[in-house]
């Protein structure tokens, strides 16, 4: 859509708009972008704004862990809604006690190669269309890699960090946390995993790898899961994650 009488200079980048859904060659009116794509990001402003207060299916991730034959466990962390988890993002690093006490009730001693976490993080919606179709590709191959998986920890208001308390309650090796990643103006359900080996209260982001992206218009769920799989493979075999664990690995994403 463009105003009356408005005039459209386009940009000479055009050709390179089909390798990228970022907003390049807008073209100009006047000294100004063009009617339509002003409106084109007020738009997408409003639903990376509105995907920020999208809600966990719990009903569908339950159906779908219990498809995959894993137990699971519902968690809260200390942040008690939306609200207070945007403006308090140290509660949404923390279990809220009573989430702690159930997983000490539930856990026995037995201790696990792999803690894997879903958290709605900052997109539910990334959560609910991605990680189930991920890891219905990653459990069968770390099932198949011989590693044992603890009970899968499905947190409601949490942060990246609140896997380091999950994966050391559980005594994991290593921690992973499926979280919705920002919204952003051209995606608004971009799916993150982390892992961190040893989980403890208190490491860094500089513990922690991080493969994002994770969608249909991004990485495919076969290439993620491959690349998860890799990198942990190699985070057990050094003993570490995080800046010393490094990517020397390529996988052909077209085969994937």
């Amino acid at each position: 859509m463009k105003s009356k009488n408005e005039i459209v200079v386009l940009d000479g980048w055009q050709a390179l708009k089909q390798f990228t859904a970022a907003r390049i060659a807008l073209g100009r009116t006047g000294v100004s972008i063009p009617t339509n794509a002003h409106l084109q990001f007020k738009m997408a402003h409003a639903f990376a704004r509105d995907a920020v207060y999208h809600l966990l299916d719990k009903q569908s991730i339950q159906t779908g862990m219990e498809a995959l034959g894993l137990p699971y466990l519902f968690l809260q962390s200390c942040a008690i809604d939306k609200t207070q988890y945007l403006q308090r993002p140290d509660l949404g690093r923390k279990l809220h006690p009573q989430s702690k006490a159930y997983i000490q009730k539930e856990n026995t001693a037995a201790a696990f190669d792999i803690c894997i976490n879903i958290a709605d993080g900052l997109s539910a919606e990334a959560i609910n269309k991605h990680a189930l179709p991920l890891l219905s590709i990653l459990i069968p191959a770390l099932k198949a890699n011989r590693l044992s998986i603890a009970p899968i920890c499905i947190i409601e208001q949490g942060r990246v960090a609140i896997s380091d308390e999950t994966g050391n309650l559980l005594h994991a090796k290593l921690s992973i946390i499926l979280i919705g990643e920002r919204p952003g103006l051209s995606a608004t359900d971009s799916l993150g995993v982390y892992f961190t080996y040893n989980p403890k209260v208190g490491n860094t982001d500089a513990l922690r790898n991080c493969v994002s992206n994770i969608r249909p218009e991004g990485l495919s769920y076969e290439f993620a899961a491959k690349k998860i799989l890799q990198l942990i493979h190699e985070s057990i075999r050094l003993q570490l994650s995080g800046v010393e664990l490094k990517d020397n690995q390529t996988i052909d994403q077209s085969i994937c």
